[in-house]
This record gives C-alpha cells, structure tokens and sequence, in this order.
C-alpha cells in the first residue's frame, strides 16, 4: 500500500463509529468532561451548582456569589496570563497550536465568568439603591442572558 492509493481508506469505511453514542447530552457528561466544560464555558445563561437566579435572589445571596465569581475570574485570569508567559518561550508551531486551542477556552471561561459577575453586580447596585429611586426591581435590573 502506497499512500495516495486509496486502499487505505477502506480501513477507515469498516471501522466502527465510535463518536455517535456522544449525541445524547447526558452521556457526553458521564464520557467526554471535556466536552461538558466546553460547552458550560461558553454559556454565560448556565448557572453554577447551587446558584439561584440573580432576579430573585436576596443581598444576602448576591453579596456571597458575586465574591465567587470575582474568586473565580481573578483565577481565570492569573491562567490566562501563565499561559501567555509559558508562551513567550515555545516555538512558534506550538504557539500557534496554543492559541488555537488552550487560549480560546481560558477567554471563553472568563467571559462567561466577567458576565455572570456583572448580574450579580447588578443585583448588589439594585439593592443598594434607596427605596423609590430610579433603576426598578432586582428582576428587571438584572439582564437575562444575551440581552445586554
């Protein structure tokens, strides 16, 4: 077998196709994490474990998740900018292959990060806000999702 003969793409046809048992959501948590994460880093509307809706949510509760999410994109951050530093010293081939892959999903995980922040913000400054001022109720001063 020479390459370019085609006789090798035959191996590929009778081989097993072992990615479609992913399609189903809940299976791809249990078999690619990787994939899950993925997914998760780049939707600011998925909230954390545990986290309530920022729209009805106490001072209380929004104090205590905007210091996790302030905890969480300092982290994200500090890699991101590791990552860059390491870097600065790779070859150029790795470089590239870094920022096609590592550098797009820390940047996906902070913004995702830096937007969640921003509801809580939102929902401190709402209620902070005097009685009566301008700026309306915790709901409607918190954007939803793909909206601000």
């Amino acid at each position: 077998m020479t390459p370019g003969d085609g006789r090798g793409q035959l191996l590929n046809f009778l081989r097993p196709r072992v990615y479609l048992k992913f399609m189903d959501a809940s299976q791809a948590d249990q078999d690619r994490p990787d994939m899950v994460a993925a997914l998760r880093g780049g939707d600011a509307s998925i909230r954390m474990e545990g986290e309530p809706d920022p729209a009805t949510a106490s001072l209380e509760l929004a104090l205590f998740w905007r210091k996790v999410y302030i905890e969480i994109l300092t982290m994200e951050e500090a890699v991101l900018a590791r990552i860059h530093a390491l870097m600065a010293d790779q070859s150029s081939e790795a470089r590239r292959e870094v920022e096609l892959t590592n550098v797009p999903v820390v940047v996906a995980q902070a913004d995702r990060f830096r937007v969640r922040l921003g509801f809580w913000e939102e929902c401190v400054r709402a209620w902070q806000r005097p009685p009566g001022s301008t700026g309306g109720h915790v709901a409607a001063v918190v954007a939803a999702p793909g909206t601000e």
